[in-house]
C-alpha cells in the first residue's frame, strides 16, 4: 500500500493513498467523542457533529449541503465514543471543493440559535427512535453496567434533558477544550499528486491555531462482573453477555478479534450462529462484538430469542466459550480461521470509502496504517495456545456480566 503523509506546524496530519479512481475519499479524523464530555455535557460530541453543518460564516444549511450534492457527491459524519469524523466522497476534480467545505464546516460554524433549537428537536426523535431498537439499545445499556458511572457507560447521543440545555456558549467551550490540532488527521484516497495533496490542504488548514492536547484520558474505574434482568416491552428476550477487554495498543488485541470472529463474526459458519440458529432454530439474531478503546476495551456476545428459549441459548452460548476455554483449535480450523478473517479484511478494503475511513482511523490512533501482507502476519502469528489463553481470560465464566432484556 502506497502512503504519502505530512505534518503541518500547527500538528494537524496528512495521510494520502493514491488510487487509479476518477472517485476520491477525504475525511476529518478528530480524536475526540463521549468520552471526553462531563457529566452536563453528555450527547455535547454527537450534537456538535450535527450542527457544524447548519451554517458557517459564509453558508447557510442549504449551501452546505450542496456544495458536495450538487456535483454528484455525498457528504457525512459520524461520532464514537472516541472519535468524531466529517468525511465526503467527491469526483476528482472536486478535490479542493471537498476540503474547503470540510475546513469550512469543521472550523467556521457558528452554531445559529435558532438551528440548535431545531436539531435538538431531531436529535431527540433520534434518541427516541434508538429506544424501539432493543437489539441496539442492549449493547449501550450493557456498557452502562460495567462502566457504572465513568464516562466510557455513557452512550453516545445523550439524553433528552441534556440535549435540551446546550447552547452555542457550550459548543464553543467543548470545541475549545477537545478539538485539538494534534488530535487531528486529514485522510485522503484517490488519484490526486502528494504535491496537490499538501498545496490545497495546507491552504485551508495550515492557518487554524494550533491548539494541541495538553492532558491525557483518564483511566476507567475498576471492573466489577454484574447481573441485571430488565423488563421490557418488546417481542422477543434480548441477551449480552460481555467482560471488559484489551485496548488498543495491547499485543493480544488481533488474537481476541480472532477469537471473536471465530465465535460469532458476520461469518454464517460461526460457532454461535450454527448452534443457535442452524443447528436449534432458536435465535436469528447473533453476534460477538470486541470494541478496543484507549486504556480498556469490551467484548460481548449478543442474542435474541423467545422466552421460552432463553435458558436453553444461555447453556448453549456457555458451552461455545467452555469449548473455547478448553480446547485448542486444530491446524486446519485455525488455518480456516485465519484465512476467513484476513478474507473478510480484504473484501472490506475494496469499497475504497472504507479503506479511506480505516487508514485515518490507524493513523489517527496509531500514527501508522499496517499494509495489508502486515495484517496477514498478525493474523498468521496467532497460535492455538494463545486463543485458548485469550478464552481463559476474557471469557472467565466468573469474569462476564450479563444484561437481559425479558418480555413483559
Amino acid at each position: 500500500m502506497e502512503l504519502f503523509t505530512h505534518t503541518l506546524p500547527n500538528g494537524i496530519r496528512i495521510i494520502h493513498h493514491p488510487i487509479d479512481s476518477p472517485v476520491g475519499h477525504c475525511g476529518l479524523f478528530i480524536n475526540t467523542g463521549s468520552r471526553d464530555e462531563k457529566e452536563n455535557q453528555h450527547g455535547m460530541a454527537h450534537f456538535i457533529e450535527h450542527v457544524i453543518f447548519k451554517g458557517t460564516q459564509k453558508r447557510k444549511t442549504y449551501h452546505i449541503l450542496s456544495r458536495i450534492d450538487d456535483v454528484g457527491g455525498e457528504l457525512n459524519a459520524y461520532t464514537t465514543k472516541e472519535e468524531t469524523c466529517i468525511y465526503a466522497t467527491f469526483l476528482r476534480q472536486d478535490f479542493e471543493r471537498a476540503i474547503e467545505l470540510l475546513h469550512d464546516i469543521s472550523f467556521n460554524s457558528i452554531f445559529p440559535e435558532k438551528e440548535l433549537e431545531k436539531e435538538k428537536e431531531v436529535i431527540i426523535d433520534e434518541i427516541n427512535s434508538y429506544k424501539d431498537n432493543p437489539s441496539e439499545l442492549i449493547i449501550d445499556d450493557f456498557e452502562e453496567l460495567i462502566f457504572k458511572d465513568d464516562p466510557m457507560g455513557r452512550n453516545i447521543l445523550g439524553t433528552a434533558e441534556t440535549i435540551s440545555r446546550f447552547g452555542r456558549d457550550d459548543i464553543y467551550r467543548f470545541i475549545r477544550n477537545n478539538y485539538h490540532t494534534d488530535q487531528m488527521v486529514v485522510c485522503t484516497v484517490g488519484k490526486i499528486t502528494p504535491e496537490k495533496i499538501i498545496k490545497i490542504i495546507s491552504r485551508y488548514f495550515g492557518d487554524v491555531a494550533a491548539n494541541l492536547r495538553q492532558t491525557s484520558r483518564p483511566a476507567t474505574l475498576p471492573y466489577e462482573p454484574q447481573r441485571k434482568d430488565k423488563v421490557m416491552d418488546t417481542f422477543q428476550t434480548h441477551t449480552v453477555i460481555g467482560n471488559v477487554a484489551y485496548d488498543l495498543s495491547h499485543p493480544r488485541r488481533p488474537g481476541l478479534l480472532l477469537l471473536s470472529n471465530l465465535l460469532g463474526g458476520p461469518g454464517m459458519n460461526s460457532r454461535l450462529n450454527m448452534s443457535l440458529r442452524e443447528k436449534n432454530g432458536i435465535a436469528y439474531n447473533i453476534e460477538s462484538i470486541y470494541s478496543p478503546y484507549f486504556g480498556t476495551g469490551v467484548f460481548c456476545i449478543y442474542f435474541g430469542t423467545d422466552e421460552e428459549n432463553l435458558n436453553r441459548s444461555l447453556k448453549i452460548v456457555q458451552r461455545e466459550m467452555k469449548k473455547l476455554r478448553d480446547s485448542k483449535l486444530g491446524k486446519l480450523q485455525l488455518h480456516n480461521a485465519q484465512r476467513q478473517l484476513k478474507g473478510q479484511i480484504t473484501v472490506a478494503n475494496e469499497n475504497k470509502e472504507n479503506l479511506m475511513l480505516a487508514i485515518g482511523k490507524s493513523y489517527l490512533l496509531y500514527n501508522k496504517v499496517d499494509t495489508l501482507p502486515q495484517i496477514y502476519a498478525q493474523i498468521d502469528a496467532i497460535t492455538s495456545e494463545c486463543l485458548m489463553e485469550i478464552a481463559n481470560e476474557i471469557l472467565d465464566p466468573d469474569q462476564l456480566s450479563y444484561l437481559i432484556y425479558r418480555q413483559s
